[in-house]
């Protein structure tokens, strides 16, 4: 249950952190450029649009990095799995070894 929520979390993370980017600056553009250039510098501000949108960005980068921490630990365990993958292994490496080195031949049309 909580191994979902973790999955889930991250691809919303995931998800928010692409939308994000595609909004920042990219030379010039972006968020401010599509709402008619200057206009939208008064209304929303193009400093703090860039402050605001490069926060967001490490935020959602760390929540992923933080969710997929997370799943490892919480991760359900199938140890009965792994139990027999390790015993098939022991019974193997423990297993006599195969002569396959050629036999001599006995052959008598040989002389």
């Amino acid at each position: 249950m909580l191994y979902t929520l973790f999955i889930v979390l991250a691809i919303v993370s995931a998800v928010l952190l692409v939308l994000v980017v595609l909004a920042q600056n990219s030379k010039g553009g972006g968020l401010s450029g599509q709402f008619g250039g200057s206009s939208a510098s008064n209304i929303i501000g193009v400093k703090k649009t860039g402050d605001l949108l490069e926060r967001l960005t490490w935020g959602f980068a760390i929540a992923i990095m933080v969710f997929s921490l997370a799943t490892n630990f919480t991760t359900p365990s199938s140890g009965v799995a792994q139990d027999e993958i390790l015993e098939k292994a022991k019974e193997q490496q423990n297993a006599p070894a195969l002569n396959l080195s050629p036999k001599p031949s006995n052959d008598s049309t040989k002389k």
